[in-house]
């Protein structure tokens, strides 16, 4: 939630709550009766609102507070999915690595047997050359 958000919902209970209590009091002296029975009768409306109003920051506050645990848990379950996702990844390239490493070897065992094999040919060829050419 945002702050700008906050600040609207912030405005929107205070503009409720003094909205009701106007509200109230405008009927309350509206009302035809005794100054002790509407003085009794605002104490009383007061009292109600604030009553309210408590029940409703209580309730806004829970609300929030089960929002705050929702959010964590989920992003508890996002960050283990994707160190699950990271470790598999590592896995996958080790095992990539190790298999070109292993392609490369036998490449370069086969190469220098062919150079090995190539390079003795070579030589008989010269050998016989000289000594074909000693006769």
């Amino acid at each position: 939630m945002t702050n700008e958000e906050k600040g609207m919902g912030k405005g929107l209970l205070i503009g409720i709550i003094t909205g009701a209590a106007v509200g109230s009091v405008i009927a309350l002296l509206y009302a035809p009766q005794s100054g002790k029975k509407l003085r009794r009768d605002i104490k009383t409306k007061s009292e109600d609102f604030i009553d309210d109003a408590d029940k409703y920051i209580s309730s806004t506050k829970k609300k929030a507070s089960q929002f705050i645990n929702e959010v964590k848990k989920k992003s508890e379950l996002l960050v283990a999915d994707a160190e699950e996702m990271v470790n598999d990844l590592l896995d996958e390239s080790e095992n990539i690595l190790s298999e070109a490493k292993d392609k490369v070897e036998k490449y370069i065992k086969k190469s220098k047997s062919t150079l090995s094999k190539e390079s003795e040919a070579i030589k008989n060829l010269l050998k016989d050359e000289k000594e074909i050419k000693k006769t």
